[in-house]
């Protein structure tokens, strides 16, 4: 059975840096798009990042600063550091896998979803 488990997350305060890891069992990871979304409490489930089998990332453009993605195929892991927290990235941080050769930014597209790590961003 596919498992997906997020880390790193926690309680920062503004300005501050986090990097959240998902480590992949059951999975040919290297096969794999990886996503990063996270939910806002009220808000819907949003795209964050996404890194394909190769390597080639997106992000979406109002994060393009601030987020960074990358992946250890040897660890079966994928990683989103997040740089200048803001109270507004407080969340829950999901990382999903598609077996798309490309990113999307669509939830439907993603076959496997981890539990969640939360991302709580002090004033």
């Amino acid at each position: 059975q596919v498992q997906l488990v997020e880390s790193g997350g926690g309680l920062v305060q503004a300005g501050g840096s986090l990097r959240l890891s998902c480590t992949a069992s059951e999975l040919t990871f290297s096969s794999y798009t990886m996503g990063w979304f996270r939910q806002a409490p009220g808000k819907e489930r949003e795209f964050v990042a996404g890194v394909n089998w190769s390597g080639t990332s997106y992000r979406h453009s109002a994060n393009a600063e601030r987020f960074s993605i990358s992946r250890d195929n040897a660890k079966n892991t994928v990683y989103l550091q997040i740089n200048s927290l803001k109270p507004e990235d407080t969340a829950v941080y999901y990382c999903a896998a598609s077996a798309a050769r490309v990113v999307d930014t669509s939830i439907g597209d993603y076959n496997y979803w981890g539990q969640g790590t939360q991302v709580t961003v002090s004033s």
